[in-house]
């Protein structure tokens, strides 16, 4: 019987970080140079949050009010009460946590220091490849 795995083999290690004080628009050039849509903030590095594409686009949309997009850095508008997890938590706690939070990333630790991150592209990722195992194809084309 096969045991369910914990997030560390699942998640993507190492991911690009961006620090608290950068100004946002470096934030937006960093997602679209690695096309990822999530960043874990650091500050001093120390990790402290994580800034989504979705709220880059809040930001800077212009009915919100907010300061123009030349005076928003990461630290006004990152979640500080990320989901973070140790790499040993088992993946099914996780993506239950991550669909009743309605989230798409969790941040992964290890000792305090960030050293992965899920998203839900990974999830999805697994899925795939969890029913390729469970349900083979013949590689013919059924008729």
């Amino acid at each position: 019987m096969k045991q369910i795995p914990p997030i560390k083999a699942v998640m993507t290690p190492f991911p690009h970080t961006v620090d608290s004080d950068a100004p946002l628009r470096r934030a937006r050039q960093m997602m679209l140079e690695h096309g990822v849509r999530h960043l874990p903030v650091k500050r001093r590095q120390r990790l402290v949050g994580v800034i989504t594409d979705r709220d880059l686009k809040r930001a800077l949309d212009p009915a919100l009010g907010l300061a123009p997009r030349d005076e928003l850095y990461v630290d006004d508008v990152m979640v500080t009460d990320a989901y973070t997890v140790s790499v040993d938590e088992p993946l099914d706690r996780v993506l239950i946590e991550m669909a009743d939070r309605h989230i798409g990333c969790v941040l992964v630790v290890k000792s305090g220091h960030l050293a992965g991150i899920f998203t839900n592209t990974d999830a999805c990722r697994v899925l795939a490849d969890d029913l390729r195992e469970r349900f083979p194809q013949d590689g013919g084309d059924a008729a």
